[in-house]
């Protein structure tokens, strides 16, 4: 079972970055995954899940109305569309994976996720 993030970068507030999170070793059916993010000596955060069963998402609070979380099963692969981006969203991004997991749960319980991926910096400056 691997989760591999990737899209991070340098972005400029009000800019935009799309991350991806490739699955390898099970299928997203049944699974919910998310995206967290840790900031310096922070524990991880929840930001957006997605419930594969049913295609529910849920999104902290801190970020609705910016980002979107989807999914491409084709692909098997995970997006989070982060948009209008501030300084304060600069921070260490991961993407993991919980069996059976609703997408409420999986932002509120960072804890409980059973697949990790490392992680992708996310860097907001002018």
């Amino acid at each position: 079972v691997q989760l591999q993030a990737s899209g991070g970068g340098l972005v400029q507030p009000g800019g935009s970055l799309k991350l991806s999170c490739a699955v390898s070793g099970f299928t997203l059916d049944n699974y919910a995954i998310g995206w967290f993010r840790q900031f310096p000596g922070k524990e991880r955060q929840g930001v957006s899940c997605i419930n594969n069963s049913d295609g529910s998402t849920y999104n902290a609070d801190s970020v609705k109305g910016r980002f979107t979380i989807s999914r491409d099963n084709a692909k098997n692969t995970v997006y989070l569309q982060m948009n209008n981006l501030k300084p304060e969203d600069t921070a260490v991004y991961y993407c993991a994976a919980k069996r059976g997991y609703r997408a409420t749960m999986c932002v509120r319980h960072a804890g409980g996720m059973e697949y990790w991926g490392k992680g992708t910096q996310v860097t907001v400056s002018s």
